[in-house]
């Protein structure tokens, strides 16, 4: 398993580069809103904006945790980053359900294949248990 990591590493910042970059465009007004949020804007109100916003902290969170776990870098103590990778595995893990049931069929195809694999990635990472440095 530990030669898979720094593969699916490299596959979890891609995603969440991607996603980042979505939700940066649609803070800006990008008429983009059907693939995120329940795709029930095309061009996200004041408020899911914000959430957006919040989003891109999360996901810098996420990669700096799941990074350190895989001992890429080193930021935050090795519990943390233990049980940092575990909480991002379980908060993508649980977004599948939401990007899977959405109305909006984009939303549906690229939420729910974003977070299947941030979760099957974060998974692994998080049961390697080791650096793979």
């Amino acid at each position: 398993m530990n030669e898979l990591v720094p593969v699916l590493v490299v596959l979890f910042v891609v995603v969440l580069v991607l996603l980042s970059g979505l939700q940066l465009a649609l803070v800006c007004g990008a008429p983009w809103g059907s693939l995120a949020w329940g795709g029930q804007h095309r061009v996200l109100p004041g408020p899911l904006r914000v959430g957006s916003g919040i989003a891109l902290v999360l996901y810098v969170a996420f990669a700096g945790v799941v990074l350190d776990r895989a001992g890429w870098i080193d930021v935050v103590a090795e519990p943390v980053a233990v049980v940092g990778t575990w909480a991002v595995f379980g908060f993508a893990a649980l977004s599948v359900i939401p990007n899977a049931v959405s109305r909006s069929k984009p939303e549906r195809y690229v939420g729910t294949s974003a977070a299947f694999m941030l979760a099957t990635a974060s998974l692994v990472v998080a049961l390697s248990g080791a650096s793979t440095t």
